[in-house]
């Protein structure tokens, strides 16, 4: 008692001198404790109803609820019927009852063949787009498809928009101003392309954009904050005299500037490579409030659609998430905090400021229907809340693996990993 209270009057002194510090303290931490009042229930997350990888991944926001969406994509098996353009959604709101994925109508095609691989999807306002990819047939023939679609979760209805004037498969979608979606490079039927082709979802037209810097390759992964793209790695095309063409990673980087007065024309340069050793279809994504983009997962050993890498070697994932600050113009490398690492995806998705890949590949090629949480970029935008994950395994998924559901839930710590055959 004799400590506690000259501790007290001294106290009482100091508030007494400087009300108005007093109020902005007390307001300080009302607020922070409403922000972990509101984010403390956890969200969990299961897992897709069925094993799926290169699926086309996006996510809206309408009316405070959060819409999930996997579209189409390559089956458990890894072969040619395999193939599928089924879909899924997730509906994340703040009622208590338990997420559930919700079978969509099946993606439509103007081709013979209705699956689709190594298609793209963006949210643009309201609506989700729906951008190529390529079938694959019994004689391993691909063919990149021309569709556009645009889903709408309020009516459940697909629509089929103006098709690619050069139809891309593998490519990365970029959304700029909530308005253009910039397809960078990717494959068309025989080869790669440099193109940057820009789809005005206000007008529904198509338009070139400043082409590609680097060489054209499909397989790459990119983000964009605001005007400012990162476009890495991906496959090129290697030509020979004496035998046919082979494909070899393409180590490098390449930063876009959007021009604000003239949303076709960017300015590229090139970057420094976070490692020098390039990935393969990693995730990746802009994110706003740390103007940062990320890179995660992927594989140091390109694939054909099946795991098994050109080389005849099987790819395995990597655990490296890349960073990339855009007002320092630095890379960080940290480590997921998966349990196992993930490859073949095709986007990066932000659920309650947990990124999250859906789907994929996990080691010896398995394909999988986990949502895997990689990474909390809450940890990097404040010291004073952070997010971390936890597993409930409650059941077995039907890909025979343990059905897990990602939890995300308020930590007050500051954890901040700063660790360094010719056929497509």
């Amino acid at each position: 008692m004799l400590l506690k209270k000259p501790r007290n009057i001294a106290l009482r002194i100091f508030l007494s001198a400087v009300p108005r510090l007093s109020f902005v303290v007390a307001a300080f931490i009302i607020a922070s404790a409403a922000t972990v009042s509101a984010t403390a229930a956890p969200i969990a997350l299961p897992a897709l109803p069925e094993p799926v990888s290169n699926n086309a991944v996006a996510s809206v926001t309408i009316d405070d609820t959060q819409y999930v969406f996997s579209f189409m994509g390559l089956g458990k098996g890894k072969t040619h019927n395999d193939v599928h353009n089924r879909a899924w959604q997730l509906v994340i709101n703040n009622n208590d009852k338990p997420l559930q994925w919700q079978a969509l109508p099946p993606v439509p095609s103007s081709l013979a063949l209705k699956g689709r691989l190594a298609s793209v999807a963006v949210g643009v306002k309201d609506s989700v787009y729906i951008f190529g990819g390529y079938t694959v047939d019994e004689h391993h023939n691909e063919i990149s498809t021309p569709d556009v679609y645009k889903y709408s979760p309020t009516t459940g209805e697909y629509t089929l928009l103006a098709p690619m004037p050069v139809p891309v498969d593998d490519a990365t979608a970029l959304v700029y101003q909530d308005r253009y979606v910039y397809l960078v490079s990717g494959w068309h039927n025989d080869g790669n392309v440099n193109l940057v082709q820009a789809y005005d979802t206000q007008t529904g037209q198509w338009q070139q954009a400043s082409p590609f810097l680097g060489n054209p390759v499909f397989g790459h992964a990119g983000g964009i904050v605001n005007n400012t793209m990162v476009i890495c790695d991906g496959v090129s095309v290697t030509p020979h005299s004496d035998k046919r063409r082979s494909f070899a990673a393409e180590t490098a980087c390449f930063k876009g500037v959007i021009d604000k007065q003239n949303p076709l024309k960017i300015d590229w340069r090139t970057l420094d490579h976070p490692t020098g050793t390039a990935r393969y279809r990693m995730a990746a994504a802009g994110d706003e409030a740390t103007n940062k983009i990320y890179f995660v997962g992927g594989s140091t050993n390109p694939y054909n659609y099946n795991g098994i890498g050109y080389n005849g070697e099987p790819s395995n994932a990597d655990s490296a998430i890349w960073t990339f600050d855009i007002a320092e113009e630095t890379w960080v490398i940290s480590k997921t905090e998966a349990v196992a690492p993930t490859m073949d995806h095709r986007g990066l998705i932000d659920i309650n400021g947990t990124w999250v890949t859906i789907g994929g590949m996990l080691g010896a090629q398995r394909v999988t229907s986990k949502v895997t949480s990689h990474f909390s970029a809450l940890a990097e935008a404040s010291c004073s809340l952070t997010q971390q994950t936890s597993s409930d395994v409650s059941s077995q998924s039907s890909d025979g693996q343990a059905d897990e559901r990602v939890k995300t839930t308020p930590n007050l710590e500051c954890q901040h990993q700063n660790n360094i055959n010719g056929e497509k």
